[in-house]
């Protein structure tokens, strides 16, 4: 047997300091939701303090961000329109139960940090709709109304932090997924990907 499969021999079965690390304690997912929840409420508090429905938009970055206050009873694109009870109860059911999975079975970094933040997206959200009876939006971003427009679909929807995080968690759920399913899968500590199998 040669240096390089002894060496591999012993190594199979010892966990590394990266499959140690890998798992995140069951406290992050709970701390990013609180602070993401937080923010979001926060900007909201902020918004129906300082904003006025209908007004102009308070430009923010020329070009880039603005401010628009709105209000939602439904979803993106105002779908499910009048229904904000129902979305209200649904989305705090989705956000505490990914939490209570998080932490009855601590998954990695990763995802862990990922289901955090849709997790507080919904619970964000499902806060207005179960206070107010509809959702507060107040960011309007210029360069993606016109990509929107670009496609026939008018201007992006006004949205606030909670939607922000549901969108981008959710874009980050898929692309990692996709690239741990393109990465090669391990069998007894060796690739089974195809490669020289010869013997040294």
């Amino acid at each position: 047997m040669s240096s390089c499969h002894r060496t591999l021999h012993i190594l199979r079965g010892v966990p590394t300091l990266t499959d140690r690390a890998s798992r995140a304690p069951f406290w992050l997912p709970l701390l990013i939701a609180a602070v993401l929840i937080f923010a979001d409420q926060a900007l909201k508090g902020w918004a129906l303090a300082n904003l006025q429905e209908g007004a102009a938009p308070r430009v923010v970055i020329p070009g880039v961000l603005e401010w628009f206050l709105t209000f939602n009873t439904g979803a993106a694109w105002s779908m499910f329109s009048g229904s904000a009870a129902p979305l209200a109860l649904g989305r705090l059911l989705v956000g505490l139960g990914l939490l209570v999975y998080l932490y009855l079975r601590p998954q990695q970094r990763f995802l862990s940090v990922v289901l955090a933040m849709i997790s507080a997206g919904a619970i964000g959200n499902a806060i207005d709709g179960l206070r107010f009876g509809k959702v507060t939006d107040m960011i309007h971003a210029p360069p993606l109304s016109a990509i929107t427009r670009s496609v026939g679909q008018g201007d992006f929807p006004i949205f606030n932090i909670a939607d922000s995080c549901v969108v981008v968690g959710t874009i980050a759920l898929l692309i990692g997924s996709f690239v741990l399913e393109r990465k090669p899968k391990v069998q007894g500590g060796t690739p089974t990907d195809d490669g020289p199998t010869g013997k040294p």
